[in-house]
């Protein structure tokens, strides 16, 4: 299965590619092609190719599954075994065409371009999944702390406004992300002053919020994110990059859960592409040309790029 890119995301699990943190989870051989949130055109099937014909607009799960084995069954494929990821471990969508497999491929409606759509392969995936958890428990006059309203943060405050009636509370170090942040629907942005855990008592009546998702998962976030949680809430890690340390006798005293999230299925890619569809959840997009990827890895890294970067052949 052969897609045409339309748009390839530039998502900060790239830089950490580049930097080597996940070179002891997977072994690529140099020069490798980076790009796993992808959409664009199908280019070319094999014969046995059914549910999609050449033309066909589509956004890439960015698993590619085997289908066989008993998780992926069951719908989970990010925990099966013997599929790619590409970009990770092979080839992706930092280029002009993408090898795929059928399973992976969801057709768009007529409303969504591919280069409109392709961070909500993984960016936007991986925050509908945090936050489709946490609003199963959240009620409304509860309260659901957003760490990092960036490329990820500001698809999960709008999912989190989409599926529940919870107040939403930004932590933000950025005046400009905060900003976006009230644009997309928070009721409360703090500054990530180092005062945030103390300002969002305040906001809680000194109990702290029934969820806290974390999209950025190192340097101070973690810390200040449990502290954020009131007893018996959750604390959804979704960035990466620090360490988790607590002890076992506050883990027992305070009931709280800690919750990792991995992308996401996808059924919930599906899911997902319908919010798109409805104008329930929109990106803020920030273009590149296939040619200037290094830039907007660059721009990325220096914290230039408002919402999601998207390299366009």
């Amino acid at each position: 299965m052969i897609v045409r890119i339309g748009g390839a995301g530039v998502c900060r699990t790239d830089l950490h590619v580049v930097e080597g943190l996940w070179r002891d989870k997977v072994q690529v051989a140099l020069p490798h092609v980076l790009g796993h949130e992808n959409a664009g055109w199908v280019e070319d099937v094999g014969k046995e190719v059914e549910s999609v014909k050449r033309g066909d607009a589509v956004i890439c799960h960015p698993l590619i599954s085997c289908g066989h084995d008993l998780a992926a069954r069951r719908g989970d494929d990010m925990h099966s075994s013997g599929g790619l990821f590409p970009g990770l471990d092979s080839n992706g969508g930092y280029a002009e065409l993408l090898r795929t497999g059928e399973r992976s491929l969801v057709k768009l409606p007529r409303t969504l371009a591919p280069k409109d759509v392709a961070p909500y392969a993984d960016a936007g995936l991986t925050a509908y999944r945090a936050a489709k958890k946490a609003s199963r428990h959240l009620l409304p006059g509860e309260f659901v702390v957003v760490i990092g309203a960036g490329g990820l943060g500001h698809i999960g405050i709008q999912v989190l406004r989409a599926l529940c009636a919870a107040e939403v509370i930004v932590v933000e170090r950025s005046p400009d992300a905060l900003a976006l942040a009230k644009e997309m629907g928070a009721r409360h942005g703090v500054a990530a002053d180092g005062n945030e855990v103390q300002a969002v008592l305040a906001l809680t009546d000194g109990k702290g919020a029934e969820a806290v998702l974390d999209f950025v998962g190192e340097g101070g976030s973690v810390n200040a994110g449990i502290a954020m949680t009131r007893n018996a809430g959750y604390y959804y890690v979704i960035g990466y990059g620090g360490e988790i340390r607590i002890s076992t006798m506050d883990m027992v005293a305070s009931e709280k859960t800690i919750v990792g999230n991995l992308v996401g299925t996808y059924a919930e890619l599906v899911e997902l592409m319908a919010l798109a569809d409805r104008g329930k959840i929109r990106l803020a997009t920030q273009y590149y040309r296939l040619a200037e990827a290094n830039r907007a890895l660059q721009d990325l890294r220096a914290g230039k790029v408002r919402g999601r970067a998207v390299l366009v052949p």
